[in-house]
C-alpha cells in the first residue's frame, strides 16, 4: 500500500506540473509566433514552432495522466496506464519532425539571409528564455528520471530554452556585427539538440512498448535475489517489463522442493515479493512447480507449454 500511495502522490505532482507548464507555454507560444512574423526571425519562428509542439505534447501528456487514472476493466486489465508511453512516442516523433523542418528552413535562409528586426527579436527571445527557465524548473520538480511522459515534456521545454538562448545570441550578433547568417545558424543548433532529444525519447518509449527490460532493473541481480530465497531450486521462463513509467512487472516459473507444504510455498512467495519490491518491481506473478513439471530449463523461455 505504501508503494501505491507513493506512486499516486508522484502521479499527482507530475500532473500538476504538466498543467501549469501547459498554460504558461501555450500563452507565450502565441506571443513568440507573432513576434517571429513581425521581426522576420527564423530563430524566433523555429522556437515558436517548437513551443507549439511543447504545447501539444504537454496537452497530450496531461491527457495521458488523466486517462491513466481510469480504473482497469475487463477490456483493459492494466487500465489505461500505457497511454503515457504512447504519448511519449508521439512527443518524440514530433520533436524529430520539427527538427527536420527547421533544417529545411535554415538551408533556405543560409542561401539568402533576409532582413531581421534584431531589437524586437532580442526582447521577445529574452522574455522567452525567462519563461522557459521557469517552466523547466517546474517540470524538474516532477519525476523526470523515471516517468517517460514527463521526461519527454521536459526535453521539449529544454529544447525551447536552448532555442531562446540561440535566438538571443543571434539577435546580439546581428545587432553588433550585422551577421545575418547568425539567425539560421542558431536555429540549426537548436534543431540538432531537438533531434537528439526526440530520438532518445522515441527509442526509450518504443523499448517499453516492446516489453523490454526496464533500464533501472539489473536482471542478474533479480535472478540472484530470487535464487537465494530458501526453498527455491531454480527459476526459468523469466520476463521483466514496464506497464508504464515507474511501474515494473515480473513473471516467472520457480522450481521448489516437492516436499514443501502449501504454507511454506506461500511464505516463499511473500519473501520473493518483498525482496523484489525493494528492487523496483511491484507487480509479481510466480508459478511454483516441482522438478517433475515438464519445461525447458532456460531463463528466457522461447517455447510454449504443450
Amino acid at each position: 500500500m505504501g508503494h501505491d500511495h507513493g506512486h499516486d502522490h508522484t502521479h499527482g505532482a507530475n500532473k500538476k506540473a504538466l498543467m501549469i507548464s501547459f498554460i504558461i507555454i501555450t500563452s507565450y507560444m502565441v506571443i513568440e509566433a507573432i513576434g517571429g512574423f513581425l521581426t522576420n526571425s527564423l530563430a524566433l519562428l523555429s522556437d515558436a514552432g517548437h513551443m507549439l509542439s511543447d504545447s501539444i505534447s504537454l496537452g497530450v501528456g496531461l491527457l495521458a495522466f488523466t486517462l491513466g487514472e481510469k480504473v482497469a476493466n475487463y477490456s483493459k486489465t492494466y487500465g489505461y496506464k500505457r497511454f503515457e508511453i504512447l504519448a511519449a512516442v508521439f512527443n518524440g516523433v514530433t520533436l524529430i519532425l520539427i527538427s527536420l523542418y527547421i533544417f529545411y528552413e535554415a538551408y533556405e535562409r543560409f542561401i539568402e539571409p533576409p532582413e531581421v528586426a534584431s531589437t524586437g527579436m532580442l526582447i521577445i527571445a529574452s522574455i522567452g528564455l525567462v519563461v522557459n527557465i521557469f517552466v523547466a524548473w517546474i517540470l524538474m520538480r516532477g519525476d523526470t528520471e523515471d516517468n517517460l511522459n514527463l521526461r519527454a515534456a521536459f526535453l521539449h521545454v529544454l529544447g525551447d530554452l536552448l532555442g531562446s538562448v540561440g535566438a538571443v545570441s543571434a539577435a546580439l550578433l546581428i545587432m553588433f556585427f550585422g551577421w545575418g547568417w547568425a539567425d539560421p545558424l542558431a536555429s540549426v543548433i537548436v534543431a540538432v539538440l531537438v533531434l537528439i532529444s526526440g530520438w532518445r525519447v522515441t527509442k526509450d518509449a518504443v523499448h517499453v512498448l516492446m516489453e523490454g527490460t526496464p533500464k533501472n532493473i539489473d536482471l542478474d541481480v533479480i535472478i540472484d535475489t530470487m535464487e537465494n530465497v530458501p526453498g527455491i531450486c531454480s527459476i526459468h521462463d523469466l520476463h521483466v517489463w514496464s506497464i508504464t513509467s515507474g511501474q515494473n512487472a515480473l513473471s516467472c516459473h520457480a522450481v521448489v522442493d516437492g516436499g514443501l507444504s502449501v504454507l511454506e510455498c506461500q511464505n516463499i512467495l511473500r519473501m520473493i515479493e518483498h525482496e523484489l519490491e525493494h528492487k523496483g518491481i511491484g507487480h509479481v506473478t510466480i508459478q511454483l512447480e516441482n522438478d517433475d513439471h515438464p519445461h525447458e530449463d532456460v531463463l528466457m523461455c522461447h517455447h510454449e507449454h504443450d
